[in-house]
């Protein structure tokens, strides 16, 4: 529980209302009652408001008006709302304390308050920092490095020299350094290609649910710091994914691709391998990108799947689709100059 002011001074809002009113738990706005607070983060679902039992609402100054109960007034109330759920989260820590049935390597390096699940395995030589959180039944592979405060959930595995970062979340189910897709054809016959880099994972980095993350071939795969990535995201060997991006749930990331920094990659977006993506690039959902950009901008596509050889033509046409528009207007306009001209000389 926490007073209206106090959430106040910890967000660098106003308080409309009553400070000491008690916040137990966050709400929708339809559904919230007393004890609870609420968020208005878009003015087009102030109609919501009027009716709202909440015993506060997040908002901003423009709709402090409309607001019939206690208010937090915020520049940024979605962003309050997020921090607000901080304050108030009651998810459980992946584990407690260090389960009997975890089987950990004599010479695992641990810092303080480190908490491991049960039937979790960590073999010979990881290092694990302050306050690290690993859920059930994971494996840590040998020389894993994962820093502190950094929470795993269930099952999870971390491969061999795999370098997580300080504060990163990692949902259930994830693999992180598994053999990138790497193999020499012999007349029909695959020759697998040992992946000899591992990945690095910087600062701040959350991970979704069922994502793999490919160790590199011979140099790593890496994400820098603050990315988030969404559930059933595959990352390729040697891709390099650059400060904030975020990349959402089903996107795929071929090899050696670059990812600039800050990028937006919706759902389902494929990504060819050996492509550079500038910074403050963005993607919408299932755009298949086979180039790189070399500018910031928003890029769609995607089409259904129809035999190669038609598709690249019709690929072909779309590029000049605006060039026979400008012709087809150009011609239009001779033509109606030439009937005028002809009804004239009648």
């Amino acid at each position: 529980m926490i007073t209206l002011a106090e959430l106040a001074t910890k967000l660098g809002g106003t308080v409309m209302g009553d400070g000491n009113c008690v916040i137990q738990k966050l709400a929708a706005l339809e559904e919230a009652g007393t004890g609870d607070i609420a968020f208005l983060a878009n003015s087009k679902y102030r109609q919501h408001l009027q009716h709202t039992q909440a015993s506060a609402v997040i908002l901003s100054e423009d709709d402090a008006q409309y607001c019939p109960t206690n208010a937090l007034i915020l520049a940024n109330p979605y962003l309050g709302f997020a921090r607000v759920a901080q304050l108030l989260d009651t998810t459980p820590a992946p584990s407690e304390g260090i389960a009997e049935s975890a089987v950990i390597a004599a010479d695992v390096s641990f810092g303080q308050n480190v908490s491991i699940g049960a039937n979790t395995v960590i073999e010979s030589g990881v290092q694990l920092g302050d306050d690290v959180r690993i859920g059930a039944n994971c494996f840590i592979g040998k020389c894993a490095k994962i820093a502190a405060r950094s929470r795993l959930w269930s099952n999870i595995s971390v491969y061999h020299n795999v370098i997580i970062g300080e504060d990163c979340l990692v949902q259930a189910n994830t693999t992180i350094g598994s053999d990138g897709f790497g193999y020499a054809n012999d007349k029909g016959r695959w020759e697998k290609i040992p992946q000899l880099g591992a990945v690095v994972i910087g600062n701040r980095v959350e991970i979704g649910a069922n994502t793999t993350i490919d160790r590199g071939a011979l140099k790593d795969t890496t994400i820098a710091d603050n990315c988030i990535i969404d559930n059933q995201v595959q990352i390729a060997h040697n891709v390099e994914v650059g400060e904030g991006t975020a990349i959402a749930g089903c996107a795929v990331i071929a090899g050696s691709a670059k990812i600039g920094k800050y990028c937006v990659i919706a759902g389902q977006t494929g990504i060819n391998g050996h492509i550079h993506i500038a910074d403050g690039t963005v993607f919408t959902g299932q755009a298949m990108v086979v180039k790189g950009t070399d500018k910031a901008g928003t890029y769609s596509s995607g089409m259904p799947a129809m035999d190669n050889r038609d598709w690249r033509k019709t690929t072909a046409r779309l590029r000049q689709l605006d060039d026979m528009y400008k012709r087809l207007s150009k011609l239009e306009k001779q033509m109606r100059a030439s009937s005028s001209d002809s009804g004239e000389s009648k």
